[in-house]
């Protein structure tokens, strides 16, 4: 009598389909929304606040604000970090939402990147008129931004983002010069 393995084809199809291991590294985005009336006061004074907000499934994001500008720290050493305390030049205020730039190369969905929309101060009129979609590197010891996009003298201003993001990894934040990709109007980029 031959035994009959019916659950082999079932394996072969399966590590096929990429349902035993990821079939690719690919990347996707999700979304949490930046409300500060939802997070926790670390610290606040006369001259600016610091908020513990939630992240994407947990991970540590602390919203600063300072001078008129507002800084997006990461991580659970966000105190060691290169970039701890990067913020743009003009006055500025944040989008309402954050996009995670997550990737499946390690088997799961980890975040690598962020993107986010902040609203800067036209050095001109002095009205905030201008709008930076900011790319910022996750990486143990190498959070930073990497990369700027005008949102609007851009039309694809969100897949350059994405671009951008997906690239993330490869930045060194101590000697890497962040990245104007398209054309740039928000500020004088040479600054």
């Amino acid at each position: 009598m031959t035994k009959t393995f019916w659950w082999l084809p079932m394996l072969a199809l399966a590590g096929t389909f990429g349902v035993a291991q990821p079939a690719f590294a690919g990347f996707n985005s999700a979304y949490t929304d930046i409300n500060l009336d939802q997070c926790l006061v670390l610290d606040a004074d006369d001259f600016g606040a610091s908020w513990a907000c939630p992240g994407y499934k947990g991970y540590p994001l602390r919203v600063s604000e300072g001078d008129l500008r507002f800084v997006l720290n990461y991580g659970f050493n966000i105190q060691k970090e290169p970039g701890f305390g990067q913020s743009l030049g003009p006055f500025n205020h944040l989008g309402p939402k954050l996009e995670w730039r997550l990737s499946n190369a390690s088997g799961g969905w980890l975040p690598v990147a962020t993107i986010v929309r902040y609203f800067t101060q036209n050095q001109e009129t002095y009205e905030e008129t201008n709008e930076v979609l900011v790319v910022t590197q996750l990486l143990e010891g190498q959070t930073c931004h990497i990369a700027y996009i005008d949102a609007l003298a851009n039309p694809n201003a969100n897949e350059l983002a994405r671009q951008a993001a997906d690239k993330a990894g490869k930045f060194d934040c101590a000697n890497d010069k962040v990245d104007i990709i398209g054309k740039f109007t928000a500020w004088d980029a040479a600054d």
